[in-house]
């Protein structure tokens, strides 16, 4: 069952993942440095533990664990770590007209900062597993990267010129956060009661909100990469407009 899922999780994952990638990239890597190393990085921790995660799956949680485990645990540190300067890059483009926004930008980047460095010294533990410590270290920065992303959604709806593709970014965000915490929080339950099925559901709970926040990006991205196409089309002549708008006459007079 467990293999089931994983394999399901990853073909929904993939392509997706690809999918928002090359869409970026259509966009202009400029335009969202931040995103387009959060998204490559993402996929090349998915691509490098996938092979050590089928296996171990696939041999009933027994064989090659601890591969699996330091690799996921790695790489959701990581991953965090990236969503949480996504986050504040995000805050950081919406305060860009408020008058204090150098004083805005430097309380939450530096905050930010601290927060990881202040969390990671409170978990850290060298003579525990790097699961026993890294879960509470990454919820830690689950929870911080869901208050900035409220905060970001409360600026945007205040701001008097709305920007449609930051509110669906920052909305997609908010889909998988909110699916990260309830569906940790039925594995916590799972684990009281026992019950593996309840502990499925919930990592299928956390599967579909993050394909949900996949999906938005892609389509954002998608449909922003196309307005910038329409946009530069719009204003590049078409050979032959002069002629059709009179600027010079056709050839021969």
């Amino acid at each position: 069952m467990a293999l089931v899922i994983q394999l399901f999780s990853y073909v929904l994952w993939f392509p997706l993942k690809i999918l928002g990638i090359a869409a970026v990239l259509r966009v202009g890597v400029r335009r969202y440095p931040l995103i387009f190393a959060y998204m490559v990085a993402t996929f090349l921790f998915a691509a490098a533990e996938l092979p050590a995660s089928l296996f171990y799956h696939g041999a009933g949680h027994h064989t090659n664990k601890d591969l699996y485990m330091v690799i996921h645990w790695y790489e959701e540190g990581l991953t965090y770590i990236l969503i949480l300067a996504v986050v504040i890059s995000f805050i950081y483009r919406a305060t860009a007209r408020l008058l204090p926004r150098r004083i805005i930008r430097m309380v939450l980047a530096a905050g930010g900062l601290l927060f990881i460095v202040v969390s990671f010294l409170i978990h850290y533990d060298r003579s525990l597993p790097l699961g026993d410590w890294v879960t509470p270290w990454t919820r830690d920065l689950n929870v911080c990267a869901a208050i900035l992303d409220l905060t970001l959604w409360g600026l945007l709806l205040g701001a008097r010129e709305k920007d449609s593709s930051l509110l669906l970014l920052t909305g997609g965000m908010g889909i998988s956060f909110t699916g990260e915490a309830i569906g940790t929080s039925i594995q916590s339950l799972a684990r009281i009661q026992k019950s593996l099925t309840i502990f499925y559901v919930g990592h299928v709970f956390m599967m579909v909100a993050d394909a949900v926040f996949l999906y938005i990006w892609w389509q954002t991205f998608r449909k922003e990469a196309n307005r910038s196409k329409q946009a530069v089309a719009a204003r590049q002549p078409v050979f032959g407009d002069r002629y059709a708008h009179g600027t010079n006459g056709p050839p021969g007079k």
